[in-house]
């Protein structure tokens, strides 16, 4: 009809204003916080995100880091002296669940480039490392402590996890402290990896053991 925009045009422009509006959002976040910072074609999608920055604390997030525009889908919590870095290119899905990164006070958690972490928990008390195009599955959680004392006489433990390059990690895994996980390294559904695994490992269990080998995984697609 006559004075209607074409097809398509009036769905370009409502996504226009949406985006638009949700970048203004995301512009105040980083003049409130000033230890935020977001590159610029980030998705705006992370609008809908919640962030809590203590003083003193760091969020990193990468040029192209995307996510859903779901309320909730991604809650990343920063506590004083914390550093929370996230690569380039990284997919932060919540479609089957949220994702939850806590950073307590003066941890370090690093996410590589061209990573996938969906609907995963992680959690660092001092640091925890993620290489480059790693996927964390759905319900799989990360801890590199204890969280609490066992009693009165043995205190909680605390060591560094690492995960090297080109892993997968499966649904609902189990990651305990002090863990390096080699790199191009398999893990399978509802493990529990409780000691470290060479690279090229292709681990499943609960504890989870090596069963075999896992060749160049480094072109993979997702």
């Amino acid at each position: 009809m006559p004075g209607q925009p074409p097809p398509g045009l009036a769905t370009r422009l409502i996504l226009s204003t949406i985006q638009a509006a949700d970048r203004y959002r995301l512009q105040r976040r980083i003049r409130r916080h000033p230890g935020l910072s977001i590159a610029r074609d980030a998705s705006t999608n992370l609008a809908s995100s919640h962030f809590a920055l203590a003083p003193g604390a760091e969020l990193v997030i990468g040029a192209r880091v995307h996510t859903e525009r779901r309320a909730g889908g991604v809650h990343i919590s920063v506590a004083e002296g914390a550093r929370v870095e996230i690569g380039p290119g990284t997919w932060l899905r919540s479609d089957l669940g949220p994702v939850r990164i806590f950073a307590f006070p003066g941890a370090r958690i690093t996410i590589g480039r061209d990573g996938f972490l969906n609907g995963c928990h992680l959690s660092s008390k001092r640091s925890l490392s993620i290489g480059a195009r790693v996927w964390i599955g759905p319900g799989s959680r990360v801890f590199d402590a204890d969280q609490h004392d066992l009693d009165d006489r043995r205190r909680e433990q605390i060591a560094p996890v690492v995960i090297g390059d080109h892993c997968w990690i499966a649904a609902d895994v189990t990651i305990l402290r002090g863990v390096e996980i080699g790199e191009q390294s398999v893990v399978g559904a509802r493990s529990l990896v409780a000691r470290s695994l060479p690279p090229h490992s292709l681990a499943y269990g609960h504890p989870a053991a090596v069963h075999g080998a896992i060749g160049d995984r480094s072109r993979v697609p997702i």
